[in-house]
């Protein structure tokens, strides 16, 4: 942080002051230790964001909109390991459609058709995601006539 080589002081304490404002603004409270029923609270919140096909993104503090249908929710992000969990529910949600076709359950059958539509966005999520690690980005390797003519300056070259 005292390095004036690369950046001088006024720098170094404008960005103090930038950071330290905000904290002056906000109640003094919120910057208290937490109570441990208030950490057990926080730790348990991550360790309730595990899910069998992946990780659910909500917020800490929010509860679950979807009355925790997860495979219908955008806050569910698939994992790829556990794409075999979701071929699972995929299987069990066909069968319990063509069971609700049979049967004649046509609330079931509305629910089970919405599941289905969010199984079937996981795996495209999942896909997509395949598709964007195995994509090889060119970068190229410069050149020295790349970088030597950034500056303006014209090569010289040999007659």
């Amino acid at each position: 942080m005292g390095y004036n080589a690369m950046y001088p002081a006024e720098a170094i304490e404008a960005h103090r002051a930038f950071i330290a404002r905000p904290r002056d603004l906000r109640p003094s409270e919120e910057y208290r230790t937490p109570t441990a029923e208030e950490w057990d609270a926080f730790l348990g919140h991550f360790e309730r964001r595990k899910l069998s096909v992946g990780i659910c993104a909500r917020a800490f503090g929010t509860s679950c909109i979807h009355e925790h249908a997860c495979v219908r929710c955008s806050m569910l992000r698939p994992e790829p390991d556990h794409r075999g969990r979701l071929v699972e529910v995929r299987d069990n949600l066909l069968a319990r459609i063509i069971e609700a076709e049979c049967e004649g359950w046509l609330g079931e059958l509305e629910g089970l058709e919405v599941s289905l539509a969010g199984a079937q966005d996981k795996f495209a999520q999942l896909d997509a995601q395949q598709v964007r690690r195995n994509t090889v980005v060119e970068l190229g390797i410069p050149t020295f006539r790349d970088i030597a003519g950034r500056n303006g300056t014209p090569l010289l070259r040999p007659e």
